[in-house]
């Protein structure tokens, strides 16, 4: 989660790119929603650029519910018309997931609430929810004092490890501490690292401990020579693309609410890097993704 900043009618002008993508993070509850956004055309919209799936992730008790609610919502709405959204009817393949979790800013309130929101998923609706998280470590901020957060994380990480689900880490400068207490607890077999703003040298850490990596629109951004050599020296089995929505919007609509069918942008300046078609990247990406949260 990150600030910034769209409409509807942008997204509908845009070039359709390669199939397949999957948007591994964003936030499409009502808490973070655009004003006069709706979900079903946003789904629409993002079907029709050549998304394929999203994943939309909890920062508390109250958004991780909503979350829940809305994959929910867009299951029944596929199983009524064929697909996401009556003018997009194909595709059944299209993938909603959901996380649970307690993002640092929110760490003093507690975990009480956000177990209890997990735990009824995992019993009463399997598959529904992928991850724990996100949650980690904002050292930019503060919002929550430091010692707070670092013990909401490890009870995450303890979390996602008990309930066989992935970890999706929020880190800001806070390198060394997120990866102290990954590897002091041994990190669940399935870590993201969202919205990753490292450079080389966090990456191979990062890499080391088994982690996969997502890349946002960061990676677009002029002055993020790092994280795109990051991304360079990604592996493809560890590489995800997402676009934090409704933040950090790609070049060419930096500063505009993001939203999941802007993934495609992410994903073609990371396949530039790496020298490869969007489609091939897509088609990597997508796997890897599937991989990180256990989906098929």
């Amino acid at each position: 989660m990150s600030p910034t900043g769209h409409s509807s009618s942008d997204a509908r002008s845009d070039p359709a790119p390669a199939s397949g993508w999957i948007d591994s993070h964003c936030h499409l509850q009502d808490r973070y929603r655009p004003s006069g956004t709706d979900v079903v055309e946003a789904l629409g919209e993002a079907v029709a650029a050549g998304v394929r799936g999203l994943v939309c992730v909890g920062t508390d008790a109250e958004s991780s519910q909503q979350a829940l609610d809305l994959v929910r919502q867009v299951r029944a709405q596929q199983d009524r018309v064929g697909g996401v959204a009556p003018e997009h009817p194909d595709p059944s393949s299209f993938g909603c997931w959901a996380t649970v979790g307690l993002h640092p800013h929110e760490a003093s309130h507690g975990l009480t609430d956000v177990s209890g929101v997990l735990g009824r998923a995992v019993r009463d609706d399997p598959g529904l929810v992928v991850a724990v998280g996100e949650c980690g470590l904002d050292y930019h901020y503060d919002h929550s004092p430091r010692p707070v957060q670092r013990a909401m994380f490890e009870a995450q990480a303890a979390l996602a490890t008990e309930f066989d689900l992935a970890l999706v880490v929020h880190s800001r400068d806070a390198w060394d501490d997120t990866i102290e207490i990954l590897r002091a607890a041994g990190p669940p077999p399935r870590t993201v690292l969202h919205c990753f703003t490292g450079g080389p040298a966090e990456a191979r850490r990062c890499l080391d401990l088994g982690a996969y990596l997502s890349f946002s629109g960061i990676v677009t951004f002029n002055g993020a020579h790092d994280v795109r050599d990051a991304a360079v020296l990604c592996p493809l089995d560890r590489l995800l693309v997402e676009t934090d929505a409704p933040f950090l919007a790609p070049v060419p609509h930096r500063g505009k609410p993001n939203h999941p069918a802007w993934v495609v942008y992410v994903g073609q300046a990371v396949a530039a890097l790496k020298g490869l078609t969007p489609e091939a990247l897509a088609e990597a990406t997508s796997s890897a993704t599937r991989a990180a949260f256990a989906v098929t």
